[in-house]
């Protein structure tokens, strides 16, 4: 297969799957070694990485997806219905934070870290399909685990897990004490 049939085959496979398809999975299907094919789509990225692009190929955990450059929505929200916008409050990207950092993690667990219920934050997450059912802990009740989805991955922009921002010691201590704090003043009160 010569180099331009490839980068076809490549395109119209990632193009018409919309979402992220495993190196294994492709190179099986255009019948190529995965090393090979993993060149090649490098190189596609850097192609369509240039401006004169409208799209973009991203790598997440280990699969590629093509999809449209951030640059690019306000072009298409013109001729296209404008897509529900989630918002993330405050207490949904706190409880989304806590499980991107603990997962897998059970709901009880978050709610012993932030404190209160937090049965809608959870709720509202899985709906927008950040946070997803990633088994049950072996003890009573067999609890739900939670973990992030290639949703997650993909709208903040990070190639896996591993590229979630370090936590430095010094700010857990901080975080500590502002929590301590805030007890403090709701037993004052």
């Amino acid at each position: 297969m010569k180099l331009y049939e490839l980068e076809a085959a490549i395109e119209a496979i990632l193009f018409t799957m919309g979402d992220s398809v495993t190196l294994e999975q492709i190179s099986i299907a255009v019948e190529q070694d995965q090393e090979t094919v993993g060149n090649v789509i490098r190189n596609m990225m850097d192609k369509y990485a240039k401006n004169s692009h409208g799209i973009q190929i991203i790598e997440i955990d280990g699969a590629f997806q093509m999809c449209t450059k951030p640059e690019m929505y306000e072009h298409i929200v013109s001729i296209a219905h404008v897509p529900k916008k989630h918002a993330l409050t405050d207490v949904l990207l706190e409880t989304l934070s806590i499980i991107a950092y603990k997962q897998p993690v059970t709901k009880l667990e978050i709610e012993r870290i932030r404190g209160v219920k937090s049965d809608h934050a959870v709720n509202k997450l899985i709906e927008y399909n950040l946070v997803c059912e990633a088994g049950r802990l072996d003890a009573p009740g067999r609890p739900i685990l939670l973990a992030t989805t290639d949703d997650f991955l993909r709208n903040f922009g990070l190639g896996s897990l591993s590229d979630l921002p370090e936590i430095k010691p010094e700010k857990v201590e901080d975080f500590k004490n502002e929590a301590e704090e805030e007890v403090q003043l709701k037993f004052d009160l």
